[in-house]
């Protein structure tokens, strides 16, 4: 089972992330991308993943035309892990 991020690991996990932000309510956190049109936020979308295939972790997303709304939280630790870190950085590598 994957371990909860508490405390300071926590605090410092999430300053390393720029532009996610935590969800009201939810141990998860969150980000919206905007990319030119459809086709470029579909690529973006595959990239992200074929990654999350291979991590065996997997996003919460909605698409609409050009826009991407990411959700990250680790279901079998109730709550955002290193997991959810590690995807966000490589999501963020991916939309740069």
């Amino acid at each position: 089972m994957t371990a909860k991020l508490t405390g300071k690991a926590r605090s410092d996990a999430l300053g390393s992330l720029k532009g996610w932000a935590e969800v009201a309510g939810r141990d998860a956190i969150h980000k919206k991308f905007q990319f030119t049109d459809f086709n470029q936020a579909w690529g973006f979308m595959t990239r992200v993943a074929v990654a999350a295939e291979k991590a065996d972790h997997h996003p919460e997303w909605s698409n609409v035309y050009n826009r991407v709304e990411i959700v990250l939280s680790t279901h079998d630790a109730g709550g955002l892990s290193a997991k959810d870190i590690e995807l966000a950085k490589f999501i963020d590598s991916v939309a740069a």
